[in-house]
């Protein structure tokens, strides 16, 4: 946050380049008392100006942030908590909200934070000129229409949430052009259509598109990811989880697909992340077995794979994960359970609406007869018994180049 002295220091050097502009259209306009003040501020004190209009790079900057600002405000239609109030006059660092910077030998705007404002309006273009700002906060406002291809000239921006708006439209392809962006955060909003396939070939670390209405399939650049964190839940996306999932980088901590209508298997890539802590793909139609590969995930704490259409075995290559702390599996049609798994099933791990015989809670008999996708291929690789996780990048890579060939085996149905 700006020290007093230092936003003083920049308001007065944006009131001395206010005054010389003002003496400067006095001499050009006429004599009386224009020429007054060019001669009382031009010659008056040789400390404050010889007459020049000033270049100093802080009153620039704050200069370009109050109109920035100012123009905002004028699209602001509804401010309930009086926040604006303070948006008054060329002194930006007392603006509510907006957080200024001595980082550098400039005084700028690094931040703006107005997180619950409950604001009514939209992003105007103007935003673009505050250049330095490394921090966007806006969520729970209303503000709605789209975001400003302006933004591109955001270039300092580490993060942008503009969740839980009305905003609205394709996806804003302008924020994979700004060159800092780490946090993308677009969740309960109105976005539509598809993803771009450019969405995950950026350095982005954390992916928060879950509430909107994109549909479409997860591009196949999943792969290409170093995001940490994804949340592509509550969509329309359709197709099957690319095979490109195990290339994405190791650094993957949660994936939330949940809630779309993603068909096909889970890929076997999943077992790569040894760092992964949360992985729901539940209230989707996958179909299949589990592969082997997720008894890798020795991290993993939150595992819901329920109201799916998965079927097989429960074996240890669930049940044998030791950091699970919530487990599950319900609504799909396995058939059996392991004798790690017949333990978990009796501390409250949810196994309800399967198929498995002697155990409550399951589906009739007649809903068990036929088990969804019971021709589906998922081309798993054998994988060593049992299986050395060190092992799996070969494998995974072996996989991965035998489905790029036989792209639509993995998404054939009876």
């Amino acid at each position: 946050m700006l020290p007093n002295k230092a936003c003083l220091l920049a308001f007065l050097l944006l009131l001395r380049s206010t005054i010389h502009l003002t003496a400067a259209i006095g001499v050009s306009v006429g004599v009386g008392g224009g020429f007054g003040v060019g001669v009382g501020i031009g010659n008056g004190n040789g400390n404050v100006g010889n007459g020049n209009t000033p270049s100093e790079p802080p009153s620039s900057k704050l200069e370009s942030a109050y109109k920035a600002l100012q123009a905002w405000k004028s699209a602001i239609s509804d401010d309930p908590l009086k926040l604006l109030d303070s948006w008054v006059g060329p002194n930006v660092c007392s603006y509510k909200g907006v957080f200024s910077s001595t980082a550098t030998a400039n005084v700028v705007v690094a931040g703006i934070d107005l997180n619950h404002a409950n604001l009514q309006g939209t992003l105007v273009k103007e935003l673009s000129l505050l250049v330095d700002m490394s921090l966007l906060h806006l969520n729970s406002n209303r503000f709605s229409g789209t975001v400003p291809d302006t933004f591109k000239d955001l270039v300092s921006l580490e993060e942008l949430d503009l969740s839980n708006n009305h905003l609205s439209g394709p996806f804003p392809i302008v924020t994979l052009y700004m060159p800092s962006l780490l946090y993308l955060d677009l969740r309960f909003n109105s976005f539509s259509g598809q993803l771009p396939d450019e969405l995950f070939n950026r350095k982005l670390d954390a992916i928060f598109l879950n509430n909107n209405q994109f549909q479409g399939e997860i591009p196949q650049s999943l792969g290409n990811s170093p995001a940490s964190v994804i949340n592509l839940a509550n969509n329309k996306l359709s197709g099957n989880i690319p095979t490109s999932f195990g290339l994405m980088g190791n650094k993957l901590k949660e994936v939330l697909f949940l809630n779309n209508q993603l068909t096909g298997c889970i890929p076997e890539g999943v077992g790569l992340f040894d760092e992964l802590e949360v992985f729901d793909v539940s209230f989707n139609s996958l179909m299949g077995h589990l592969p082997d590969t997720i008894s890798c995930l020795q991290d993993i704490e939150v595992l819901n794979l329920g109201h799916n259409k998965l079927s097989g075995e429960l074996s240890d290559v669930i049940c044998s994960l030791t950091s699970l702390v919530n487990l599950t599996v319900a609504y799909n049609f396995f058939s059996g359970l392991s004798q790690q798994c017949s333990r978990l099933f009796n501390i409250g791990f949810d196994f309800s609406g399967n198929c498995i015989p002697g155990r409550d809670m399951q589906r009739p008999q007649p809903e068990c007869s036929v088990i969804p996708g019971g021709t589906l291929n998922c081309l798993r690789i054998p994988t060593p018994r049992p299986l050395v996780c060190a092992s799996l990048p070969r494998i995974i890579f072996s996989n991965n180049m035998q489905s790029s060939s036989h792209h639509t085996s993995s998404s054939s149905y009876p």
